[in-house]
């Protein structure tokens, strides 16, 4: 079973300027991705996607293959992950005639990812040929059934509207009594290839979950955020973890 680790890593992030190779706890940022798949029992693959020569230097140093560069129109601030996972899928299939029986989508910006929980997501795959997709969860901070929607009167709304789960007033009820909500944090995602190149989509219609330790998923965007990343990183070293 051949397995490739995409690691989508542009140079012109704007939160944090070049975060993905700013020292993270004396690493660049995509090292820690780069080690911890490397771990997995399942061998993948370890390509990262950039448009920058200096990310491409650090991933190789790191380990990683940067087997192309990715081109300036799929490299922005806007760009969604599917045209990134089409060309770079298209490239080696074109240029070494690999293809892969999986694709697994590790964002940089999650270096308390483990290679347990990323193992766990290609054998739920591996169990489970129906599923286009699966997604690491976790409980969602916010419950969506408790949220709104502010019209210009300045009047409230649902933001799911009560006929879904014909819930009265779910928005007064206790979390326990509401159905469990999940989110991703784009943490880690397993990806049929099919999916991407015939589906045209980053997930599909059928999804599988799995649920993982929420103290893992801390998605880094901001300088906030960077430096709490750092602090439970410190911590999970200095406890061996």
């Amino acid at each position: 079973m051949q397995v490739l680790a995409l690691i989508p890593a542009r140079g012109g992030s704007k939160g944090v300027p070049r975060k993905n190779i700013k020292l993270f706890c004396g690493k660049p940022l995509l090292a820690w991705t780069i080690e911890e798949v490397k771990k997995s029992k399942h061998a993948p693959r370890v390509v990262v996607s950039t448009d920058d020569a200096e990310i491409a230097d650090i991933a190789r140093q790191w380990g990683a293959e940067v087997p192309f560069m990715r081109p300036a129109e799929i490299a922005g601030d806007t760009t969604p992950d599917l045209p990134v996972f089409e060309h770079a899928l298209a490239w080696l299939k074109e240029h070494e005639a690999y293809e892969p029986d999986l694709v697994l989508h590790l964002r940089p910006n999650s270096p308390l990812r483990t290679a347990a929980d990323i193992d766990r997501g290609i054998e739920l795959m591996l169990a489970n040929p129906q599923a286009d997709s699966a997604r690491a969860v976790t409980k969602a901070p916010i419950h969506p059934l408790k949220t709104y929607t502010l019209q210009e009167d300045h009047t409230l709304a649902p933001f799911v509207p009560e006929e879904v789960f014909g819930i009265k007033e779910p928005f007064n009820l206790p979390w326990q009594q509401l159905p469990r909500a999940y989110t991703t944090g784009g943490y880690l995602s397993v990806i049929r290839p099919a999916t991407i190149m015939a589906k045209h989509s980053i997930c599909g219609g059928v999804m599988f979950g799995f649920e993982v330790d929420a103290s893992n998923v801390v998605d880094i965007d901001t300088p906030m955020q960077f430096a709490f990343g750092e602090v439970i990183m410190e911590e999970r070293l200095r406890s061996g973890k």
